[in-house]
């Protein structure tokens, strides 16, 4: 009967912790431009640089509630890989740091390259006259200084036969980072601002407010074209119960993490 040798085993092991390990890396590499970028200091969305109808509003909180959700399936998986491999003892704090640095790093090299000047679906300032600048400053900050961190760990890493107390403070690290950054991305704008709901083109006036009374919201405002409304809420989670009432994203959701961060003018 053939059997695997203890080496082959903790390679699969460390390659899979490794790969858990830069997965979370890359999700908290686009929830940080996410939060930062599209939520706080709104610099751009998802699809800023897409001319024409993509300019739509409502074009554009969708890519963005789809980025969001592409966030959390790369986070979930590495927290899935971590999970299956828990119990594993061979771990190096420093390595496993280190490819999460990576693939940080990695993230924003991607978005540089892919995003910004190969497809030019946005830039880091999209506002700037200078919008180079700002993609080269970002990549340099946010790419290479991580990614040289990174190096800098792996070179002084140890064996991954090491004291597995680093590594697993290491993943432990990691993993509040990931649902640290991800509940993050969750949270509503600060005070009573009201959340912004969109709905499909084919629901009507009607069966929109009807949705809203039901959920226990209070119509504030909506756009001109009647799908995208501003509802504001006592308890923010029984926004949560609009996707039942037919709801394509909801501000402060995992879906529409940057909805009501958006500014818009409902009187347009």
């Amino acid at each position: 009967m053939n059997t695997i040798s203890a080496p082959h085993i903790s390679t699969a092991t460390s390659s899979c912790n490794s790969l858990a390990a830069f997965l979370l890396g890359f999700s908290i590499g686009g929830f940080f431009d996410g939060i930062l970028l599209h939520q706080i200091l709104q610099w751009h969305h998802l699809l800023s640089g897409i001319a024409g109808r993509a300019q739509d509003l409502r074009f554009q909180i969708v890519a963005d509630g789809v980025f969001h959700a592409a966030m959390y399936v790369v986070m979930i998986t590495g927290l899935i890989l971590l999970w299956r491999k828990g119990h594993d003892r061979n771990l190096a704090g420093r390595r496993v740091l280190a490819v999460a640095c990576f693939g940080f790093a990695s993230w924003h090299l991607i978005d540089a390259v892919l995003s910004h000047w190969l497809l030019g679906i946005h830039r880091i300032r999209m506002d700037s006259p200078n919008p180079l600048f700002w993609d080269i400053g970002w990549l340099l900050v946010f790419g290479l200084v991580p990614a040289l961190i990174g190096y800098g760990l792996l070179r002084n890493a140890g064996p991954a036969s090491g004291p597995p107390t680093g590594g697993r403070l290491a993943l432990s690290l990691l993993l509040a980072g990931g649902m640290a950054s991800g509940l993050a991305a969750l949270m509503p704008p600060r005070g009573s601002q009201p959340a912004a709901v969109l709905f499909g083109a084919s629901a009507s006036q009607a069966e929109i407010m009807r949705a809203i009374q039901l959920t226990g919201g209070t119509l504030v405002s909506s756009d001109p074209s009647g799908t995208l409304w501003l509802v504001h809420f006592d308890n923010p989670l029984t926004a949560y119960r609009l996707y039942g009432q037919g709801a394509l994203f909801v501000g402060g959701t995992m879906a529409g993490g940057c909805l009501s961060y958006t500014r818009w003018d409902a009187n347009a």
